[in-house]
């Protein structure tokens, strides 16, 4: 009977455990400067607000992605690596069809997040390894996998690869 017991058990609660809304208790609070901060239409938070605030160890400590690009504001080709906008989006349960961007200057952007897909734009937190500054365009740099997908390189694109990035509103 107690075998039966645990695996009704172990039947009932590990989907539970392992669902997205049991994951919303797992994104911690940032244990220095806040870089990033998300809000609107999301099912996981940390702050009193509703928002989901990351410093860099908490974007670290997502799955990293990196490719190698040109882009028009580099010269030759640089290594990119950071969180993938789709594994922060699923991070923090977005729901939102459309994502406003809006950097440390107040350019924002508009970008469907259709566009936030496995081996698309990440948010770059290093080029070549070093850290982004604010001066290189850092902390945080949406930045295209340009030379992997030849249809990324258009006006709008260019245009959505937004540079010292400090938040980002989840819209419908």
């Amino acid at each position: 009977m107690t075998n039966l017991r645990q695996l009704l058990v172990l039947t009932v609660f590990i989907p539970l455990i392992s669902s997205p809304a049991a994951l919303a208790d797992d994104l911690p609070t940032p244990g220095d400067r806040v870089i990033l901060t998300v809000s609107g239409k999301l099912g996981v938070t940390n702050t009193e607000e509703g928002t989901a605030a990351f410093d860099l160890a908490m974007l670290d400590a997502l799955p990293q992605a990196s490719f190698e690009t040109a882009t028009i504001w580099t010269d030759g080709v640089a290594r990119f690596s950071g969180v993938e906008l789709s594994a922060l989006l699923e991070a923090v349960a977005a729901e939102g069809t459309e994502l406003l961007m809006t950097a440390l200057n107040d350019y924002a952007i508009e970008l469907p997040a259709s566009e936030a897909i496995p081996g698309g734009p990440i948010l770059a937190t290093r080029v070549d390894g070093n850290p982004l500054s604010v001066r290189d365009k850092g902390p945080i740099w949406l930045i295209y996998p340009f030379d992997d997908n030849p249809s990324y390189k258009t006006e709008v694109t260019y245009s959505r690869s937004i540079w010292q990035l400090k938040s980002i509103k989840v819209e419908d």
